[in-house]
This record gives structure tokens, sequence and C-alpha cells, in this order.
């Protein structure tokens, strides 16, 4: 009878409290004022009452986990998560999901976190060497030049994509040397993302944090193309 009864009733309907309850285990920081922030931003749509109270399901539970697991351990902006969101609803494989992810948000298991925490490998210099394609005296000069660094020996995936571009830049006749520039710019840019968003920073809410992070991110972005356009109009001018 009991489950009889339970059938009856239909899909499981939580309260933001009871969200909270079972997100706080693997998200601690998680608040309330977040949940409302990553609704604002589309990422879930929980059903409303007549009265206007939010009505979670385990779908919103889930699409949560999957939000908040690519935040944390891919530093992935909440745009590009929307986008495979969005994706996954048209009953599409977004292609770029990272690690080859393949789940659907409603599904977020174990086997997704395990594709998550391949993506935040650590890799060895052996292993960057092979991936990047950098020789030995290549990786040196890129350490010795603080173009990248590591972490007891182990490097991440910025510092794999460094490699792999500075191997190109190489064949063209550019060495760590002459690179030097872009980290300095890079610290430059950094500082200007840092001001912008301090505001942010200097709260002590999540909501606040993730404001600033997606903030961060764009400006980053928008910073590059900035410097991406600057460029290609120098070279437009070139006498070639």
């Amino acid at each position: 009878m009991a489950t009889a009864h339970a059938d009856r009733r239909g899909p499981q309907v939580l309260n933001i409290g009871e969200v909270l309850a079972q997100l706080s285990d693997d998200f601690s920081s998680m608040t309330a004022s977040k949940i409302r922030f990553l609704e604002e931003k589309g990422l879930i749509n929980p059903q409303r009452t007549p009265a206007g109270y939010r009505q979670y399901s385990e779908n919103d539970v889930e699409r949560l986990r999957f939000v908040l697991s690519l935040q944390r351990d891919q530093y992935l902006p909440l745009k590009v998560i929307k986008d495979y969101l969005d994706a996954i609803d048209r009953g599409e494989r977004p292609e770029n999901l990272p690690a080859g992810v393949t789940l659907s948000p409603r599904v977020v298991s174990e086997e997704l976190a395990t594709e998550l925490q391949s993506r935040a490998r650590r890799l060895s210099e052996e292993q960057l060497r092979a991936e990047s394609g950098a020789s030995v005296p290549l990786l040196e000069s890129l350490l010795s030049y603080g173009l990248i660094g590591h972490v007891n020996g182990k490097f991440d995936e910025h510092a794999l994509q460094v490699a792999r571009a500075c191997v190109q830049l190489e064949s063209h006749g550019l060495e760590p040397r002459h690179l030097r520039p872009f980290q300095a710019a890079a610290d430059r840019e950094f500082g200007l993302v840092e001001r912008a968003v301090a505001t942010l920073t200097s709260r002590k809410d999540a909501a606040s944090h993730a404001r600033a992070a997606e903030a961060a991110r764009e400006i980053s972005d928008l910073c590059l193309s900035l410097h991406q356009a600057l460029v290609h109009d120098r070279i437009s001018r070139m006498d070639i």
C-alpha cells in the first residue's frame, strides 16, 4: 500500500532547503542565493506554485550537480555550461564536452565524477613532453622563463596548452626567450581583471563569488579578443 501511495504522488518535489541538504555533502558552500543566481542565468528552471514558491525536482538537483561540478573541477564559465545543457536538452551530444563526458545532467553519477577528475589530472614532466611534443631543452626554457610552472613536479592542463603552443611557435623560429612579453602581458591583464571584480570578490557570499568568477572569465575573453584584433590590424597593414 505504501508503494502505491508513493506512486500516486508522482515525482518528488523539493523546496530550496531540501535541495541544499542534498547538495551539502559535495558542495558545502552552496547557498540559496547561489541557486537563485543559477536560475537567473537559465541553468535550472524550477516549477512554481500559484503563490510563486519554487518547486524543485530531482532533475533540477542533478542539473545543479552537473553545473557545480564543471564549475569547480573544470573552471568553466556558466555560458559554456549552459550551452552544454541546452544541447543535451535538445537530445544532442555536445562534441566539446570535457574529457568525453556524455552523461545527461539528469544522471550525474560516479562515472561523471571519474571523467571530471581525469580532466583535472596532473602530468609528470615525461607525460607533458609526450603529449605536447616539447623537447627537454624547450621544456627547461619554458620553466626558466616562468612560462609554465609545476606543483611537486606535476603540471596541469594550462602548462600543457602553453607547451603545445610553444612547440608550434618554435617551428617559426620563436623561442621561449622571445615569449617573455606574453607573460608580462598576462600579468597586466590579470591585474585589470582582478581590479574589475574586486567589489564582488570582497563580499563573503557564494553568489557574489560565482558572479565574480563568471565576470572574470568574460573580461578575460574580451581582453583576448581585443588583443587578437589589435595584432590582426597591424598584420593587415604590413607591407607584404
